[in-house]
């Protein structure tokens, strides 16, 4: 059964921009593209750079330690769609965004 965790307020991660932040005893990579927020784990597969200090352009973000990209809004690896990073539920409610994790 999924646990539903507050993780951040709405105003911690202004649109165009991600957040590292840990619920649950895991590191999530918190995205909010255009309003809506989306979450990937936030451990690069490459060599487990923080995806979450990574840089925001629309949807796809920058691994900074070595360049890896993915769209935050589904895990796809953009050079190699049959890589697909890990991503977790979102929902917001009243101004809070909540991670569920398994």
């Amino acid at each position: 059964m999924a646990e539903r965790i507050r993780i951040a307020a709405v105003t911690d991660v202004p649109p165009g921009s991600g957040k590292e932040l840990t619920a649950g005893g895991r590191v999530i990579a918190l995205f909010n593209v255009d309003g809506e927020f989306h979450a990937l784990d936030g451990v690069c597969p490459h060599a487990g750079g923080p995806l979450g200090e990574g840089g925001l352009s629309g949807n796809i973000v920058t691994c900074p330690w070595h360049g890896w990209q993915f769209d935050v809004t589904t895990g796809t690896h953009c050079l190699n769609a049959n890589l697909v990073h890990a991503s977790l539920p979102i929902s917001v409610d009243g101004g809070e965004v909540y991670v569920e994790l398994p």
